[in-house]
């Protein structure tokens, strides 16, 4: 039996305040790659909400299965509905070595809106030439970077979607390469 693809889901938590619409996104992009058979990997927060845990919210409504990267000890994370199947406790900081087990745990990964963490992801995911598709007109890092590269070496180009439709098709259709 080949292994499920494990698609990253990363963006903004919910310090940053997006968008009731911006969360909606989300959970259809998780919801979407749960319908078609991925593995929806995303970084769990402990002590807040965020579009990555409303991917994994929307992936467990579709019979996704779901693992949260989580930074510290200990499997207590922000997880209301119970979306989390496979929770990773890294023992490292957020905002430091628990984005590097994040990123390198996907085939690819899906960024939407997005602060310092989600740049910081798809920096990792560039430099590990993990493919990454950007949810554009939400704002943060995934709309400044779509259709980049992060520097002159032309890894991986950052691709645009405009919809969670489209950026669920374009992923599934890379790592089905």
């Amino acid at each position: 039996m080949k292994r499920k693809f494990q698609i990253g889901v990363m963006g903004s938590a919910a310090d940053l305040e997006y968008a009731k619409d911006v969360q909606d996104i989300a959970e259809k992009t998780g919801e979407l790659l749960a319908e078609n058979g991925a593995i929806v990997v995303y970084g769990a927060e402990k002590d807040y909400d965020s579009l990555s845990t409303s991917a994994a919210r929307g992936a467990k409504r579709a019979g996704g299965l779901t693992v949260g990267i989580t930074y510290g000890k200990g499997f207590d994370i922000f997880d209301k509905e119970g979306g989390t199947d496979i929770i990773i406790a890294t023992g490292l900081e957020r905002g430091g070595g628990r984005e590097f087990v994040l990123v390198n745990s996907c085939d690819a990964i899906i960024a939407i809106a997005g602060g310092s963490g989600t740049c910081t992801e798809m920096a990792i995911a560039y430099q590990s030439n993990i493919p990454i598709v950007a949810i554009t007109g939400l704002g943060g890092w995934a709309d400044k970077m779509a259709g980049e590269f992060f520097d002159a070496r032309k890894r991986v180009q950052v691709i645009g979607a405009e919809s969670a439709e489209e950026a669920v098709r374009k992923i599934m259709e890379i790592v089905r390469e």
